[in-house]
């Protein structure tokens, strides 16, 4: 049987976590892995402001007890005082994975300059996979088309499930000695 992918989704906002207007990262990350997994997947959803603690108990939280294979925050990255995920996400990392941060600012700088103010960060925590992500719906988009072809092969490195995804949306890349027959 195979295991099911579990998603942590955390939108990091101060505003939107105290309602003063709608979280539109959140159903943006639903959508985009509606799109884009074949394998069977499921999703635990965090809104919350931009508070290190809070940030870093959330991701300890979702990463050792609920499971997650994959944490992605949106959100909190940029270099306003607020704006602390990467903070809190190398605060409870086991490993940083610097490519991963790297390749998400230069897929954002095919789109706008300013994704050079970006801290965006890729780390590991047990079995688990945290990338912070942009807050704006099609930043998120246009970043995990960017990196997640590397995904599948990352979560099956660190002891995760097997990530299929849909051959019209985003290819998972995998040496051919990683890959399962069809």
């Amino acid at each position: 049987m195979t295991q099911e992918l579990k998603i942590g989704l955390v939108s990091i906002s101060d505003r939107a976590s105290s309602g003063v207007y709608q979280d539109a990262g959140l159903p943006a990350l639903l959508d985009w892995f509606s799109r884009t997994l074949s394998s069977p997947w499921q999703s635990v959803a965090r809104l919350i402001p931009d508070e290190q603690p809070l940030i870093e108990a959330t991701l300890v939280e979702l990463a050792d007890r609920e499971g997650c294979h994959l944490i992605l925050t949106t959100g909190g990255t940029g270099p306003a005082a607020r704006d602390v995920t990467p903070e809190a996400t190398l605060a409870v990392a086991h490993k940083v994975l610097p490519g991963f941060g790297e390749q998400m600012r230069a897929v954002s700088l095919r789109y706008v300059p300013t994704a050079i103010l970006s801290r965006q960060v890729g780390v590991v925590r047990g079995q688990c996979l945290i990338l912070n992500l942009p807050g704006q719906p099609k930043a998120i988009k246009e970043t995990l088309d960017g990196v997640f072809a590397a995904v599948p092969y990352c979560i099956d490195l660190i002891g995760g499930p097997y990530i299929e995804t849909g051959p019209e949306t985003i290819a998972a890349f995998r040496p051919k000695s990683a890959q399962r027959p069809s």
